[in-house]
């Protein structure tokens, strides 16, 4: 049975479509396997006609389904800017959680759910604020470009990266883009900052593969694929990478280090000022190999020929190709390496006309709390953006508890994000929609 705290009819608008939202499974296991985000993308379509907009579909893969929509604002000379979500979450295991997360429960103030935070959130918080304009008779400043996508937490291979190569002329106009993980609070000590996501590491997802000779599980046998495997992931597993900042992370170390009074030669140690946010920063400052998967074997008197490690690799921009080649000298010739899937790695400047406008938007909003740049660890369909020269920010503003590990609920258990938070977010999105 729902346990709510609130009835529904009491629920702000933006946290009864993010709820509604969340009861749509469309888990992605990634490698093409999916629950599919046809059901999720038709109600955000029948909103957006709701409002007398008219949203396109595009589903190239069966159940993978993409829709877009354009709303002409006062001066159509001006850059068209593109609001995008995706309407794909990670599984969830309902036995390690205290709620069902497929349920959109509501109680302690906050909606807990998959896709609470990532990012059924801002889908919600893009529609209630798209909606704020329509209702209101009002244009936005320029066209607004409002895009759902599929597959975003597979690398956007069956979404925006299809989206972008067969429906190019969805975004015609468009320079910039406002998406997610960024516009959130963080403690820095015992004050508040925003961190304006201007940056995403690249992603690089490997398999390594380790061979030997199948034989009997009770021989004396060395040449042993999963004892080779086990050897060269807990090497590269335990592989401390060094700090290398880059012209965002130097930003936000200085502007953290100013909040908190820390050295900021010590990158780590103003990242520790930040409490619950402190390891999500800290994996900005350097690369990361972190193995996810092993797979091996297929009964327990067999020794396998061969054993696969599923590696999560995210280097900061531009360092891709010197990483891989650290890692096969880490994980040794005899390990052979595949490249499952690659992006690219992101950075604009925290400067200019939209930088001015969401910084604005939050200080009229939370007076006097400053707002601090940084190059986010994973990635969002920005990425497939930029091949379309369209520079992408993280603005899904949430004003937070110094104690909620926001951070820590990406891809966690018991996600959940405060309704006091979501209706923040509402209210400083529209006003940048209105406002730029």
């Amino acid at each position: 049975m729902l346990v709510t705290d609130e009835t529904p009819d009491e629920l702000p608008e933006v946290a009864r479509i993010a709820r509604d939202l969340i009861r749509f499974d469309t888990t992605n296991y990634g490698e093409g396997r999916s629950n599919g985000e046809r059901e999720a993308a038709e109600y955000v379509g029948a909103f957006l006609e709701s409002l007398g907009l008219k949203p396109e579909f595009y589903e190239p893969i069966p159940r993978r389904t993409n829709l877009s929509v354009r709303i002409p604002g006062r001066d159509r000379a001006k850059p068209a800017l593109v609001l995008h979500g995706h309407l794909d979450v990670v599984p969830a295991v309902a036995a390690d959680w205290s709620v069902d997360p497929f349920a959109g429960v509501v109680k302690d103030g906050m909606l807990w759910g998959r896709g609470a935070v990532d990012m059924k959130d801002m889908d919600a918080m893009i529609l209630t604020s798209v909606a704020d304009l329509v209702r209101a008779g009002e244009q936005p400043t320029r066209d607004l470009i409002v895009t759902f996508f599929a597959d975003e937490e597979n690398g956007g291979v069956e979404g925006s990266q299809l989206v972008v190569r067969d429906r190019p002329e969805w975004f015609a106009g468009a320079t910039e883009a406002i998406s997610e993980v960024g516009g959130y609070s963080i403690p820095v000590g015992d004050r508040r900052a925003y961190l304006l996501q201007v940056g995403e590491k690249a992603l690089i997802w490997l398999r390594l593969r380790a061979r030997g000779t199948a034989g009997h599980g009770s021989r004396f046998h060395p040449d042993n694929a999963v004892t080779r495997l086990a050897e060269a992931v807990a090497a590269l597993g335990r592989t401390a990478w060094p700090i290398e900042l880059t012209a965002t992370t130097r930003q936000t170390v200085d502007g953290l280090a100013a909040l908190c009074g820390n050295d900021p030669a010590e990158p780590d140690v103003v990242a520790a000022a930040t409490g619950p946010a402190s390891g999500f920063l800290r994996s900005t400052f350097r690369t990361t190999t972190n193995p996810t998967g092993l797979t091996a074997g297929y009964k327990h008197n067999v020794i396998p020929d061969a054993a696969v490690a599923a590696i999560d690799v995210r280097t900061l921009p531009g360092q891709e190709d010197r990483v891989l080649a650290e890692i096969q000298r880490i994980v040794g010739d005899d390990i052979e390496i595949e490249i499952a899937h690659r992006d690219i790695g992101l950075e604009v400047p925290f400067a200019g006309s939209l930088v001015d406008a969401m910084v604005g938007a939050l200080e009229r909003h939370d007076p006097g709390i400053p707002v601090v740049p940084y190059l986010m660890g994973g990635g969002t369909d920005n990425k497939a953006l930029a091949e379309l020269g369209i520079a992408g920010y993280g603005f899904a503003p949430l004003r937070l508890p110094a104690d909620l590990d926001f951070t820590g609920m990406f891809h966690g258990v018991d996600e959940r994000v405060p309704i006091d938070a979501l209706v923040f977010g509402q209210r400083v999105l529209t006003d940048l929609l209105r406002s730029y």
